[in-house]
């Protein structure tokens, strides 16, 4: 199983599960969490395949930053 993380510009928690539930919707076999802890509002996704540029697309086209992060 691969984790992605991402860098956002998410940072309310009620935000934050309102995404993870649009995102659930698009790809259910995955994990995704956030952690608004971290100074980079991390989005993290674990799974088995890719789907950075799915993501990136459904949270900019939401109007949010996401920048993979290597």
């Amino acid at each position: 199983m691969d984790v992605t993380i991402y860098k956002t510009n998410v940072n309310n928690e009620h935000v934050a599960q309102q995404v993870i539930t649009h995102l659930q919707a698009i790809i259910p076999d995955f994990m995704i969490n956030f952690d608004l802890e971290d100074c980079d509002n991390i989005l993290r996704l674990s799974g088995n395949r890719m789907v950075s540029d799915l993501v990136i697309q459904c949270l900019t086209s939401n109007g949010f930053e996401c920048s993979e992060i290597a």
